[in-house]
């Protein structure tokens, strides 16, 4: 564990196209949800995006009102066991109104935010305080 990556570390999760966010109720019943995400300095950003949803409340929100605590994992599987890596943050958790200069950041990330209208959308911010990583070579 450490408070500051290593440099492979970084430039993993930056390049990463999925990370699997966990959460966990009040009375510690775990969440995990794969999304889409971007790193800005220390802190990770998920938009609520417009696919379909339940209706209600997302869990993985209500989870973050009710605990402000949250993780992301990103990790690389293969075959060849040479190459298994993953990075695991964990960090203070909110649920905040959609940023501008974040949105850019998610449609330059993923082009399939370019046609969704996100203005008013919400998005959960976790700034990551203990980041563990590691790899095979």
């Amino acid at each position: 564990m450490a408070r500051v990556p290593p440099a492979w570390a970084r430039a993993f999760v930056e390049k990463a196209r999925v990370g699997h966010l966990a959460t966990s109720s009040a009375g510690a019943e775990p969440h995990v949800i794969p999304v889409c995400y971007v790193l800005l300095g220390d802190t990770l950003y998920s938009v609520i995006d417009e696919k379909p949803k339940s209706g209600r409340r997302l869990r993985r929100l209500r989870n973050i009102d009710e605990t402000g605590r949250a993780s992301l994992v990103v990790d690389h599987y293969s075959d060849n066991w040479d190459h298994l890596a993953f990075v695991l943050m964990h960090g203070s958790a909110s649920v905040i109104p959609a940023e501008p200069l974040v949105l850019d950041a998610l449609r330059e990330k993923y082009p399939q935010y370019r046609s969704m209208s996100l203005g008013d959308s919400e998005m959960v911010r976790i700034q990551v305080e203990r980041w563990t990583a590691w790899r095979a070579s």
